[in-house]
Protein backbone atom coordinates (compact mmCIF):
# COMPACT_ATOMS: atom_id res chain seq x y z
CA UNK A 1 0.00 0.00 0.00
CA UNK A 2 1.26 3.47 -0.88
CA UNK A 3 0.97 5.99 1.92
CA UNK A 4 -0.68 9.22 0.77
CA UNK A 5 -1.59 12.67 2.01
CA UNK A 6 -5.34 13.00 1.54
CA UNK A 7 -6.60 16.56 1.03
CA UNK A 8 -10.35 17.25 0.92
CA UNK A 9 -11.78 20.32 -0.76
CA UNK A 10 -8.68 20.31 -2.94
CA UNK A 11 -10.04 22.01 -6.05
CA UNK A 12 -9.45 25.60 -4.91
CA UNK A 13 -8.41 27.93 -2.10
CA UNK A 14 -6.72 26.44 0.94
CA UNK A 15 -7.17 22.89 -0.34
CA UNK A 16 -5.32 23.55 -3.60
CA UNK A 17 -2.55 25.33 -1.70
CA UNK A 18 -2.27 22.42 0.75
CA UNK A 19 -1.89 20.10 -2.24
CA UNK A 20 0.86 22.27 -3.74
CA UNK A 21 2.71 22.61 -0.45
CA UNK A 22 2.57 18.88 0.25
CA UNK A 23 3.68 18.07 -3.31
CA UNK A 24 6.71 20.33 -2.85
CA UNK A 25 7.80 18.29 0.14
CA UNK A 26 7.47 15.06 -1.86
CA UNK A 27 4.16 13.63 -0.61
CA UNK A 28 2.11 11.25 -2.70
CA UNK A 29 -1.28 12.97 -2.92
CA UNK A 30 -4.91 11.90 -2.94
CA UNK A 31 -7.06 14.91 -3.78
CA UNK A 32 -10.79 14.98 -3.14
CA UNK A 33 -13.35 17.50 -4.41
CA UNK A 34 -16.55 17.73 -6.45
CA UNK A 35 -15.15 19.53 -9.51
CA UNK A 36 -13.39 17.09 -11.83
CA UNK A 37 -12.01 19.72 -14.20
CA UNK A 38 -10.23 21.57 -11.42
CA UNK A 39 -8.87 18.39 -9.86
CA UNK A 40 -7.55 17.18 -13.20
CA UNK A 41 -5.89 20.54 -13.91
CA UNK A 42 -4.26 20.56 -10.46
CA UNK A 43 -3.10 16.95 -10.81
CA UNK A 44 -1.52 17.77 -14.18
CA UNK A 45 0.27 20.73 -12.61
CA UNK A 46 1.55 18.67 -9.68
CA UNK A 47 2.76 15.68 -11.66
CA UNK A 48 2.67 11.91 -11.37
CA UNK A 49 2.39 11.40 -7.61
CA UNK A 50 -1.22 12.60 -7.54
CA UNK A 51 -4.46 10.62 -7.48
CA UNK A 52 -7.83 12.36 -7.78
CA UNK A 53 -11.22 11.36 -6.39
CA UNK A 54 -14.31 13.22 -7.58
CA UNK A 55 -16.56 13.03 -4.55
CA UNK A 56 -19.21 15.12 -2.83
CA UNK A 57 -18.48 14.36 0.81
CA UNK A 58 -21.84 15.76 1.92
CA UNK A 59 -23.65 12.86 0.23
CA UNK A 60 -24.67 9.82 2.29
CA UNK A 61 -22.16 7.00 1.94
CA UNK A 62 -19.54 9.23 0.28
CA UNK A 63 -16.83 8.55 2.85
CA UNK A 64 -17.31 4.78 2.69
CA UNK A 65 -17.07 4.91 -1.10
CA UNK A 66 -13.97 7.08 -0.93
CA UNK A 67 -12.23 4.70 1.46
CA UNK A 68 -13.11 1.76 -0.79
CA UNK A 69 -11.73 3.61 -3.83
CA UNK A 70 -8.50 4.39 -1.98
CA UNK A 71 -8.06 0.73 -1.04
CA UNK A 72 -8.82 -0.36 -4.61
CA UNK A 73 -5.93 1.81 -5.83
CA UNK A 74 -3.60 0.44 -3.17
CA UNK A 75 -3.53 3.63 -1.13
CA UNK A 76 -3.58 4.20 2.63
CA UNK A 77 -3.77 7.57 4.36
CA UNK A 78 -0.70 8.72 6.27
CA UNK A 79 -1.76 12.36 6.56
CA UNK A 80 -5.36 13.56 6.45
CA UNK A 81 -6.11 17.21 5.77
CA UNK A 82 -9.80 17.75 6.43
CA UNK A 83 -10.19 21.02 4.57
CA UNK A 84 -13.56 20.63 2.82
CA UNK A 85 -16.18 22.96 4.22
CA UNK A 86 -18.87 25.45 3.28
CA UNK A 87 -21.03 28.17 4.75
CA UNK A 88 -24.15 30.18 4.01
CA UNK A 89 -25.14 33.60 5.29
CA UNK A 90 -28.55 34.85 6.33
CA UNK A 91 -31.03 34.49 9.19
CA UNK A 92 -31.29 30.86 10.27
CA UNK A 93 -35.09 30.81 10.05
CA UNK A 94 -35.07 32.18 6.48
CA UNK A 95 -32.53 29.79 5.00
CA UNK A 96 -33.34 26.40 3.53
CA UNK A 97 -33.07 23.74 6.22
CA UNK A 98 -31.88 21.30 3.59
CA UNK A 99 -28.95 23.50 2.66
CA UNK A 100 -28.06 24.09 6.30
CA UNK A 101 -28.16 20.38 7.13
CA UNK A 102 -25.95 19.83 4.09
CA UNK A 103 -23.40 22.11 5.73
CA UNK A 104 -23.56 20.01 8.89
CA UNK A 105 -23.04 16.88 6.79
CA UNK A 106 -19.97 18.35 5.09
CA UNK A 107 -18.39 20.40 7.87
CA UNK A 108 -19.02 17.95 10.71
CA UNK A 109 -20.20 14.48 9.76
CA UNK A 110 -17.82 13.90 6.83
CA UNK A 111 -14.87 15.23 8.83
CA UNK A 112 -15.63 12.96 11.77
CA UNK A 113 -16.29 9.96 9.53
CA UNK A 114 -13.06 10.39 7.57
CA UNK A 115 -11.05 10.86 10.74
CA UNK A 116 -12.51 7.70 12.22
CA UNK A 117 -11.89 5.78 9.00
CA UNK A 118 -8.17 6.56 8.77
CA UNK A 119 -7.24 6.11 12.42
CA UNK A 120 -7.09 2.27 12.54
CA UNK A 121 -4.31 2.07 9.93
CA UNK A 122 -2.45 4.98 11.52
CA UNK A 123 -2.58 3.30 14.92
CA UNK A 124 -1.36 0.04 13.41
CA UNK A 125 1.64 1.84 11.84
CA UNK A 126 2.23 3.87 15.00
CA UNK A 127 2.32 7.16 13.12
CA UNK A 128 0.09 9.53 11.20
CA UNK A 129 -1.14 13.10 11.07
CA UNK A 130 -4.59 14.73 10.97
CA UNK A 131 -5.13 18.43 10.28
CA UNK A 132 -8.71 19.66 10.69
CA UNK A 133 -9.47 23.11 9.30
CA UNK A 134 -11.66 25.05 11.71
CA UNK A 135 -11.89 28.87 11.87
CA UNK A 136 -11.50 31.81 14.19
CA UNK A 137 -15.29 31.72 14.05
CA UNK A 138 -15.06 28.63 16.25
CA UNK A 139 -14.38 30.88 19.24
CA UNK A 140 -17.68 32.80 19.15
CA UNK A 141 -21.29 32.74 18.00
CA UNK A 142 -22.01 33.92 14.45
CA UNK A 143 -25.37 35.64 13.91
CA UNK A 144 -26.42 35.32 10.24
CA UNK A 145 -23.82 32.60 9.73
CA UNK A 146 -24.86 30.46 12.68
CA UNK A 147 -24.42 26.96 11.28
CA UNK A 148 -20.94 27.64 9.90
CA UNK A 149 -19.60 29.10 13.15
CA UNK A 150 -21.25 26.35 15.20
CA UNK A 151 -19.83 23.65 12.93
CA UNK A 152 -16.33 25.08 13.30
CA UNK A 153 -16.76 25.22 17.08
CA UNK A 154 -17.47 21.49 16.89
CA UNK A 155 -14.36 20.91 14.75
CA UNK A 156 -12.18 22.80 17.20
CA UNK A 157 -13.51 21.00 20.28
CA UNK A 158 -13.40 17.59 18.61
CA UNK A 159 -9.85 18.11 17.36
CA UNK A 160 -8.54 19.27 20.72
CA UNK A 161 -10.05 16.21 22.39
CA UNK A 162 -8.60 13.86 19.76
CA UNK A 163 -5.21 15.55 20.08
CA UNK A 164 -5.19 14.67 23.76
CA UNK A 165 -6.41 11.12 23.17
CA UNK A 166 -3.62 10.49 20.65
CA UNK A 167 -0.81 11.61 22.97
CA UNK A 168 1.95 9.00 22.90
CA UNK A 169 0.48 7.15 19.91
CA UNK A 170 2.71 8.68 17.24
CA UNK A 171 -0.35 10.33 15.64
CA UNK A 172 -0.33 14.12 15.41
CA UNK A 173 -3.65 15.99 15.51
CA UNK A 174 -4.02 19.73 14.90
CA UNK A 175 -6.87 22.22 14.46
CA UNK A 176 -6.08 25.08 12.07
CA UNK A 177 -8.15 28.20 12.79
CA UNK A 178 -7.66 30.78 10.03
CA UNK A 179 -9.40 34.13 9.97
CA UNK A 180 -10.88 35.65 6.79
CA UNK A 181 -8.84 34.31 3.89
CA UNK A 182 -8.73 35.08 0.17
CA UNK A 183 -10.67 32.05 -1.13
CA UNK A 184 -13.99 31.33 -2.87
CA UNK A 185 -15.67 30.79 0.50
CA UNK A 186 -17.07 34.32 0.86
CA UNK A 187 -18.76 34.63 -2.54
CA UNK A 188 -20.17 31.10 -2.37
CA UNK A 189 -21.45 31.62 1.18
CA UNK A 190 -23.20 34.79 0.07
CA UNK A 191 -21.13 37.58 1.58
CA UNK A 192 -22.28 40.82 -0.03
CA UNK A 193 -19.45 43.03 1.21
CA UNK A 194 -16.68 41.41 3.23
CA UNK A 195 -17.04 43.26 6.53
CA UNK A 196 -13.45 42.51 7.38
CA UNK A 197 -11.97 43.28 3.96
CA UNK A 198 -8.84 44.84 5.45
CA UNK A 199 -8.14 41.66 7.42
CA UNK A 200 -8.48 39.14 4.58
CA UNK A 201 -5.23 37.21 4.35
CA UNK A 202 -3.50 35.16 1.67
CA UNK A 203 -3.76 31.39 1.55
CA UNK A 204 -0.03 30.64 1.53
CA UNK A 205 0.77 31.81 5.09
CA UNK A 206 -2.28 29.97 6.43
CA UNK A 207 -1.21 26.70 4.83
CA UNK A 208 2.40 27.18 5.89
CA UNK A 209 1.36 27.80 9.49
CA UNK A 210 -0.97 24.81 9.46
CA UNK A 211 1.62 22.35 8.17
CA UNK A 212 4.28 23.70 10.52
CA UNK A 213 1.90 23.35 13.46
CA UNK A 214 1.00 19.81 12.42
CA UNK A 215 4.66 18.85 12.16
CA UNK A 216 5.12 20.16 15.72
CA UNK A 217 1.89 18.47 16.88
CA UNK A 218 0.34 21.70 18.12
CA UNK A 219 -3.24 21.23 19.24
CA UNK A 220 -4.43 24.57 17.85
CA UNK A 221 -2.87 26.87 15.24
CA UNK A 222 -4.19 30.41 14.70
CA UNK A 223 -2.23 32.10 11.89
CA UNK A 224 -1.54 35.84 12.22
CA UNK A 225 -1.48 38.24 15.15
CA UNK A 226 -4.83 39.88 14.33
CA UNK A 227 -6.51 36.47 14.20
CA UNK A 228 -4.94 35.44 17.50
CA UNK A 229 -6.30 38.59 19.13
CA UNK A 230 -9.74 38.05 17.57
CA UNK A 231 -9.88 34.43 18.69
CA UNK A 232 -8.96 35.28 22.26
CA UNK A 233 -11.14 38.39 22.55
CA UNK A 234 -13.91 36.34 24.17
CA UNK A 235 -11.67 36.14 27.23
CA UNK A 236 -11.78 39.91 27.59
CA UNK A 237 -15.19 40.83 26.18
CA UNK A 238 -18.46 39.39 27.61
CA UNK A 239 -20.14 36.85 25.35
CA UNK A 240 -23.26 39.02 25.09
CA UNK A 241 -21.15 41.88 23.78
CA UNK A 242 -19.37 39.55 21.35
CA UNK A 243 -22.75 38.42 19.98
CA UNK A 244 -23.83 42.02 19.45
CA UNK A 245 -20.57 42.91 17.72
CA UNK A 246 -20.79 39.87 15.43
CA UNK A 247 -24.45 40.55 14.73
CA UNK A 248 -23.66 44.14 13.72
CA UNK A 249 -21.37 42.99 10.91
CA UNK A 250 -23.08 43.19 7.51
CA UNK A 251 -22.43 39.75 6.13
Amino acid sequence: MRVVTLVTGASSGLGAEFACACARRGDVLALVARRRDRLEALATELGGNTEIFVTDLAEPGAVQRLMADLAARGLTVGTLINNAGAGVTGPFADLSIGRQLGLVDLNVRALVELTHAVLPAMRERGRGAILNVASTGAFQAGPRIAIYFASKAFVLSFTEALHQEMKGSGIKVTALCPGPTDTEFGPIAGFKKPALRLFIGAVEPVVRAGLRGLDRNQAVVIPGLANKISAQSNRLIPRAAMRRIAGALKL
